[in-house]
């Protein structure tokens, strides 16, 4: 199906702890617009689709989005690791440290933890395609709030990477919605010019 090449889509070397830039982009983990939820929105809609272009859309984004999940728990684990107490505390997270430590748990950014409610795969490709490519926008405009919040450059860099991939998935997933929105008038179209008895 794929095959995994062990580094990431985009490189990740951020030299400073920042617990509490951690505390925002985890959201792009574990958040309802997150790398996660894309991923399981996109990987589950794919069965419903009824083009194979559609279909290899789908596949193909939502594997991509999983090295998106990658990256952005990359960049929380090398924001939080060399963290002190101190700064975990500043940051305002010494609850997720009490439950987890400095490991990588999908959460928002205000600290709610991942749940299936955040994806949805209703199983009428338009709409599923439509849905997508909010999401997509969804993303962007939260990479756009975090570069916002960000100062240091190795942060942003990749944080840019990350929105420009969702410009180009919304940008696939538009074209994805012509090919089935031409599939379905073509199918509809055949089934009206048969004679009725």
């Amino acid at each position: 199906m794929w095959m995994y090449e062990k580094k990431l889509e985009y490189p990740i070397k951020i030299k400073h702890p920042n617990p509490k830039m951690a505390k925002a982009i985890i959201t792009q983990y574990g958040g309802p617009d997150g790398e996660l939820a894309a991923s399981l929105r996109y990987l589950s809609q794919r069965f419903s689709m009824v083009t194979p272009q559609a279909r290899a859309t789908l596949n193909d984004i939502g594997t991509e989005e999983l090295a998106h999940l990658e990256m952005v728990g990359t960049m929380v684990r090398q924001l939080t690791e060399k963290a002190s107490i101190d700064q975990i505390k500043a940051a305002g997270m010494d609850a997720y440290y009490a439950d987890h430590d400095k490991a990588v748990y999908p959460v928002s950014a205000a600290g709610v933890p991942f749940t299936a409610a955040y994806i949805q795969s209703k199983g009428d490709p338009v709409t599923d395609l439509t849905e997508d490519m909010a999401a997509e926008q969804k993303a962007r405009s939260t990479y756009e709030w975090l570069i916002n919040l960000a100062d240091d450059p190795d942060v942003i860099e990749p944080l840019k990477f990350l929105r420009e991939r969702e410009v180009v998935h919304f940008q696939r997933f538009g074209e994805a919605l012509v090919i089935v929105q031409d599939f379905l008038n073509r199918k509809h179209a055949w089934a009206v010019k048969l004679p009725c008895d």
